[in-house]
């Protein structure tokens, strides 16, 4: 799902519980709360939503890698890396069976 689909879902999800509201404004909220989470992340804040899961930032310590094409040595430089363990709610939701879908028939 892209951010613009995400938009419209969520235009779409108000506009049926009798709340709408223009898709501009529903662009506005989504990239106000994105904003908010990539703030926190800079400032090397944790994000849970209940639920759903925990962003957080990862520590990849410097390390020596190499150059695929030439074989050369590179020293990579450590970093952090933005994270997310989903909620156990999200987990089982992901792990329910696809209704209609049966086994694939590869041969």
């Amino acid at each position: 799902m892209t951010k613009s689909e995400l938009i419209a879902r969520l235009a779409e999800r108000l506009n049926q519980r009798g709340t709408p509201l223009a898709a501009r404004d529903c662009e506005f909220a989504v990239k106000t709360l994105l904003d908010a989470m990539a703030e926190a992340m800079g400032h090397r804040h944790r994000i849970e939503i209940r639920g759903f899961g925990t962003f957080s930032l990862s520590h990849r310590p410097a390390r020596v890698g190499r150059n695929p094409k030439s074989g050369e040595q590179v020293r990579v430089p450590e970093k952090r890396v933005p994270h997310f363990k989903p909620g156990k709610d999200l987990r089982e939701r992901v792990d329910l069976p696809v209704s209609g879908a049966g086994p694939s028939a590869q041969s």
